[in-house]
């Protein structure tokens, strides 16, 4: 159980740090905004971490329990997108969400929705909880459920830690980097190195789910 968490705390880490939409969105959210409504944001994104985490423990311990096979379906499909982000972190000509785009001042409340839809409608965390989390859960320990709800919680905390560090230092990170692009690609080709690796390590695993009695 604790190799299982260090992986997915590795995993996280390098997909958090993978510019997507929840990144972009804050980063250009506290620039235009301010911290506080960056935080606000943030805490509509960790709602949506904890919903797709919720449905997607629940899920788990059905397929565990009545379709084993699919554990390997699960975890190629893992293995392939994982590669597919190491592959946009290195690729020529990748976007840094430290180019913000310009956003109108909203309210709290919407700041708030806009945060959750950001979240929730952003397929990587979607693949995340249904491809990744799998991979770390070892089913013949039994405690299906509860080995989804640990190792989930480990990336909403890393998630929600690494994009409030985001939130406030967003506007000197944009600064430093616009100064000094190698940075860019060097945090690019790292988070790339650790995807690829987890990837390969995951699509070459032959372990097989054994759901415990």
């Amino acid at each position: 159980m604790t190799a299982g968490m260090i992986g997915i705390a590795l995993v996280s880490l390098g997909m958090v740090l993978t510019p997507g939409p929840n990144m972009i969105y804050l980063v250009s959210r506290s620039i235009t905004q301010g911290r506080k409504s960056g935080f606000i944001s943030l805490v509509g994104v960790f709602l949506g971490f904890t919903t797709y985490l919720i449905a997607t423990c629940l899920g788990l311990t059905a397929v565990f329990a009545y379709v084993p096979a699919a554990y390997t379906a699960l975890k190629l499909a893992g293995a392939a997108y994982l590669l597919w982000l190491a592959w946009n972190a290195v690729r020529p000509g990748g976007a840094s969400a430290f180019e913000p785009r310009e956003l109108p001042v909203e309210r709290p409340g919407k700041l708030f929705t806009m945060g959750l839809l950001t979240c929730l409608l952003n397929p990587k965390i979607a693949i995340l909880y249904l491809s990744l989390l799998p991979q770390f859960v070892d089913p013949s320990m039994g405690h299906v459920l509860l080995q989804s709800i640990a190792l989930g919680s480990v990336q909403v905390a890393i998630g929600t830690l690494v994009n409030g560090l985001i939130v406030i230092t967003a506007g000197s990170l944009a600064a430093f980097l616009a100064r000094r692009p190698v940075w860019v690609r060097v945090q690019r080709y790292l988070t790339g190195t650790v995807l690829g690796v987890f990837a390969v390590t995951m699509a070459t695993d032959r372990s097989k789910a054994i759901v415990a009695s």
